[in-house]
């Protein structure tokens, strides 16, 4: 029987061309944005890394860490971005285990804080984060919470 492991897109570079894709699915992203974004990360250019959950070598569950993630809260900085966790596989930790994994990594190499924007109440704060502020999204009528 399988189980989740999670790990970072370094442990295993090979994943991304899978992981890129399935990112731009969830969100609409361009591939492209991705793939520039986990290149940068597995040459060194940056430590925002990205960190996926596999079931198999099924990709169930991901986030990543930008620089901002599409709002005008630039001193803000660095962003997780793109969580995600496949429907059938919702209410188990998946995301709770990957935002603790980012927040280890990051913390470990130096950088902490971390920010993240959201439509979401009440999720978040489950695992530990805290409301900062409202942030305005570009090209977002309403603002966001951050």
């Amino acid at each position: 029987m399988s189980e989740y492991v999670y790990i970072t897109l370094r442990e295993k570079p090979e994943l991304k061309g899978m992981a890129a894709d399935w990112f731009h699915k969830k969100w609409g992203v361009p591939t492209e944005a991705y793939l520039e974004c986990m290149t940068n990360y597995l040459e060194g250019n940056t430590e925002n890394g990205w960190y996926l959950c596999m079931f198999g070598d099924q990709m169930v569950g991901g986030l990543g860490v930008i620089e901002n993630d599409f709002h005008d809260r630039k001193d803000l900085s660095p962003n997780v971005c793109a969580v995600y966790t496949e429907e059938n596989y919702r209410g188990q930790g998946i995301a709770g285990r990957l935002l603790d994994l980012v927040v280890d990594d990051m913390r470990k190499k130096g950088i902490s804080p971390l920010y993240l924007v959201t439509d979401h109440t009440g999720f978040y704060e489950r695992y530990g984060w805290e409301f900062y502020c409202m942030a305005q999204g570009d090209d977002e009528p309403e603002q966001t919470r951050f």
